[in-house]
């Protein structure tokens, strides 16, 4: 039996917790994920801290992918291990949900855990981007009539997407269980799903260890909101060889084969920031 969520902050923060001994720290050891050969394990101490506290667990990994989680044998931890087999409930065979559902979509403008229902999607602080978001025909385009739901943004841009949804079908208002298990829902999901995206990428994104200088990022900064080569010059009163030169130079650090993917790939290691 799985410790309930308030013995586990307790230990988590008191100065008298035994350390790798504690409650927390004993179910955070469960779902880690160090080799393939984890994952089972890992997923089944996802499902029973889910189950226990009345919850199902959903999970992808990568929103922008087609493929299912699976575990070291190739079977599908959302059916097998989580249990979504019955008719309409293999989310995953629908290649389209991630483009319809709210809940995938919600995490791309959200990074901390939310609730959801038909009526709104419900944070620790106000998201303008969640309160427009389109929830017409809520249960028919997420599958499910309630949910917490935790993103978990990943190195490269990868965005992934794990929802709890309650057990009982009646229960709509997930305020209370929110406050309750949110942060423990959070850190287990995020620990797990860092474990699972490490063994299972199978190739490099990025050079390692790829550092801009100051000039290249500014110069990237203004082309990644369209501006040319010549314009930039301008803002920055450089000439335009200079300007050519730092972005060609900032391809070569990130192995772009054109200034699009120069861009693409400087964002994705977070040295452009937001735009507004």
């Amino acid at each position: 039996m799985i410790e309930t969520d308030a013995t586990i902050r307790q230990a988590k923060f008191s100065e008298n917790a035994e350390g790798r001994n504690s409650p927390f720290n004993t179910l955070a050891q469960r779902v880690t994920i160090r080799r393939v050969e984890d994952i089972r394990d890992a997923a089944l101490a996802l499902h029973e801290m889910a189950q226990t506290r009345g919850f199902r667990v959903a999970a992808c990994d990568d929103i922008s992918s087609k493929e299912p989680m699976v575990d070291a044998d190739g079977a599908i931890i959302n059916g097998e291990i989580f249990g979504w087999m019955a008719d309409g409930e293999r989310w995953w065979e629908d290649s389209r949900l991630a483009l319809n559902s709210p809940l995938p979509r919600a995490c791309r403008y959200e990074s901390e855990p939310f609730w959801c229902n038909e009526t709104g999607m419900f944070g620790r602080w106000r998201n303008e981007y969640l309160e427009d978001m389109d929830l017409t025909d809520f249960r028919k385009r997420s599958l499910v009539h309630a949910a917490i739901v935790v993103p978990v943004h990943l190195p490269f841009g990868q965005i992934s997407a794990v929802s709890f949804t309650p057990m009982d079908k009646s229960l709509t208002d997930l305020s209370e269980l929110f406050e309750k298990h949110a942060d423990l829902m959070a850190s287990m999901t995020r620990r797990f799903i860092a474990g699972y995206v490490m063994v299972m990428r199978t190739k490099r994104r990025m050079p390692s260890d790829c550092m801009l200088s100051k000039r290249e990022v500014e110069c990237l900064r203004w082309a990644a909101i369209g501006k040319t080569d010549k314009e930039i010059s301008m803002i920055l009163d450089r000439s335009h060889a200079t300007i050519r030169y730092h972005i060609h130079r900032a391809g070569e650090k990130l192995d772009a084969v054109n200034r699009s993917q120069t861009i693409f790939k400087a964002g994705q290691l977070g040295y452009l920031g937001a735009s507004d």
